[in-house]
């Protein structure tokens, strides 16, 4: 099992010297991977359904969050520059808010310069506010729009002579450098518990890349089992090698000292956390992403630390 954290990307934590000594602290403790999110804007009022809580009411699911959201590809470049081994992955990166061609080119960059260390998660996103705000592309139609854009990426890091005509971006004609540093192409995670986004992570992706461990989306892994038949099949559909595409979790309600009410997956006593991380990986997850963070800086160095010691050293 490979092991992730979710970067802070508002609040105390997200001060310059907080997160830079979050990052390090999770390069020096053997962390696999750390995920930065996705969001350019905040609506003051959204009616578009938040999908990771039981009321779908995003301003009541963080109500007590920073109204900050550093920016995704800028945040990691930072962080490249004073990390050395750990991953950085772009959790997910919402496709269709960018220009395709732009952001191939930032995410190309940002894998030569950290020397070949980037992982693209990526989503169509949920907030339709958020699309209109940006100027992206209909709402109604991300999920063709990122299915394409994806492609184009693959077509510009990986062809002397890109070409693509599509729906919705073209080009020829051009040349397209730097290549990124990993071959042929940086892992691409597909994230989303949808039918769609399984089937997408097993056309295009080289992971699938859910939440679980919430009310809202428990993942249970019975349930996780049985989209993994869904995976592997359209996978084989498509000519690819099931085996070949791993599954990485995010779990945000990871907390070591939970005790109140039933227990929840991946807290309690570590030898629970354990478990659980056992139980995940027998049905087929390779990475498990959790979240340490809290509003005090060092307490989430804390509690990554206390992870490392109880669990990553142990399971």
């Amino acid at each position: 099992m490979e092991y992730g954290f979710y970067l802070p990307s508002g609040g105390p934590s997200a001060q310059p010297d907080a997160l830079a000594s979050i990052a390090q602290q999770g390069d020096k403790l053997g962390f696999f991977c750390m995920v930065m999110p996705d969001h350019i804007v905040q609506p003051r009022h959204v009616e578009s359904q938040y999908p990771y809580s039981v009321t779908g009411n995003i301003q009541k699911a963080h109500q007590t969050a920073s109204d900050e959201r550093l920016e995704q590809v800028t945040t990691l470049a930072y962080l490249a520059g004073i990390t050395e081994q750990i991953k950085l992955v772009t959790s997910v990166m919402i496709i269709p808010y960018r220009n395709p061609i732009l952001t191939a080119k930032m995410l190309s960059t940002l894998d030569m310069l950290s020397k070949g260390r980037l992982i693209l998660g990526a989503g169509v996103g949920w907030m339709e506010e958020e699309f209109e705000l940006l100027d992206a592309p209909p709402f109604a139609e991300r999920g063709a729009v990122t299915d394409e854009y994806l492609q184009a990426f693959i077509e510009l890091w990986t062809k002397d002579d890109p070409v693509f005509d599509g729906k919705y971006v073209n080009f020829s004609n051009i040349t397209f450098l730097p290549k990124p540093v990993q071959k042929p192409y940086p892992p691409i995670w597909i994230g989303g518990q949808s039918k769609p986004a399984i089937r997408r992570a097993a056309r295009i992706g080289n992971c699938w890349h859910p939440v679980g461990a919430i009310p809202a989306a428990p993942l249970e892994p019975e349930e996780l089992a049985d989209n993994l038949v869904l995976l592997r099949r359209t996978a084989e559909e498509a000519g690819r090698d099931p085996a070949e595409i791993q599954v990485s979790v995010k779990a945000p309600l990871y907390d070591a000292s939970s005790s109140s009410g039933p227990r929840r997956r991946f807290s309690g006593s570590p030898d629970e956390v354990r478990q659980d991380v056992q139980t995940y990986a027998d049905v087929g997850v390779t990475h498990l992403i959790f979240d340490f963070r809290t509003a005090d800086p060092r307490q989430t160095e804390d509690r990554m630390a206390q992870f490392s010691e109880e669990v990553m050293a142990i399971a």
